[in-house]
């Protein structure tokens, strides 16, 4: 599969904007990524045509279906399919789906794209390219405390920016675990210790499961994500510094995110040659949309907290 197969640019500055170019574009998006480009505003009447599309570069247009580029935008979103055509063409049919289901359900699909993108070549010459070190043990690796009614969860890896291993995603789900069951929680704030509050899953970690099936099973047995979601109404994530793949996946989840200055967030998974696999395309899709969450993924872009607000991914800056 090549990138030029994996990939189409829609010149919308010459599209029509009948209903039936609408649907020939939702068919082809299903297995293309859909990348419409306007030099100029787009009118109301285009939002069906938008719609199908994986993610849309313009000035302005309806809705959250579109984002105002950088210059080079299309640049690195050639790069990440170029890169990555298996991962990038899976994102694109996954988002409309996850977009649609209930949580649960979503999260399913979502670790059915992961795992079989972990067998795959993308993910695969990632990975034969990326020596692995060893993973450290020591500290709690996530903190409990409680003040009254509050329950306080802090990721405690500072010294790898508390990647989200196997390690601290297994001690996070034993807290919400405890809220869960103690209603006389009110609050749980999740927070990070050290100059990042996440900065995504342990690179060391990726593909050491035995197989993609059993890979699948633990996704969602020990989904973080869906544990917040559970509580959600409860929960708030406090968040600085990196905040990156896994930890805005799960995070976002909360019902509240708050952010420090200097925060910035980041969906990097295709240039692993894989898709968010922490629930991403579910939560930050029902934060963002699902075209926003397409630009953060393909481009790779760093957001920051204005951008962040801005668009709703973050509630508050604090």
């Amino acid at each position: 599969m090549t990138a030029a197969e994996a990939m189409e640019i829609v010149d919308l500055d010459n599209t029509h904007w009948s209903p039936a170019v609408g649907e020939a574009y939702a068919r082809r998006a299903r297995t293309t990524v859909l990348v419409g480009v306007s030099s100029q505003a787009l009118p109301p009447e285009s939002a069906h045509v938008l719609s199908a599309l994986t993610l849309t570069l313009a000035p302005d247009g309806p809705g959250r279906f579109w984002v105002a580029p950088e210059p080079d935008d299309l640049d690195l979103i050639r790069e990440t399919v170029t890169r990555a055509p298996g991962a990038s063409r899976a994102l694109a049919s996954l988002l409309p789906l996850t977009a649609q289901l209930d949580v649960a359900d979503a999260l399913v699909a979502e670790s059915l794209a992961y795992s079989m993108l972990l067998a795959g070549p993308d993910f695969r010459s990632w990975r034969a390219a990326t020596p692995r070190r060893e993973v450290p043990t020591g500290d709690d690796p996530v903190l409990f405390s409680r003040e009254g009614d509050v329950l306080t969860l802090a990721l405690n890896r500072p010294g790898r920016h508390n990647a989200f291993g196997r390690a601290v995603r297994d001690r996070l789900i034993e807290g919400l675990q405890v809220a869960l069951l103690d209603e006389s929680i009110t609050q749980v704030e999740l927070r990070g210790i050290g100059p990042s509050f996440c900065s995504g899953g342990d690179l060391d970690e990726f593909g050491t499961a035995p197989d993609v099936v059993a890979a699948h099973q633990v996704r969602l047995e020990q989904s973080a994500g869906l544990h917040v979601h559970r509580i959600r109404e409860r929960v708030v994530a406090r968040v600085h510094g990196a905040c990156i793949g896994a930890g805005l996946e799960f995070s976002a989840f909360a019902a509240r995110v708050e952010a420090r200055e200097g925060a910035w967030f980041m969906l990097p998974e295709l240039s692993l040659g894989l898709v968010p696999g922490a629930g991403g395309t579910v939560s930050v899709t029902r934060r963002i949309g699902r075209y926003r969450t397409a630009y953060m993924a393909l481009t790779g872009r760093r957001i920051d907290l204005d951008t962040a607000l801005a668009w709703g991914l973050v509630d508050a800056g604090v």
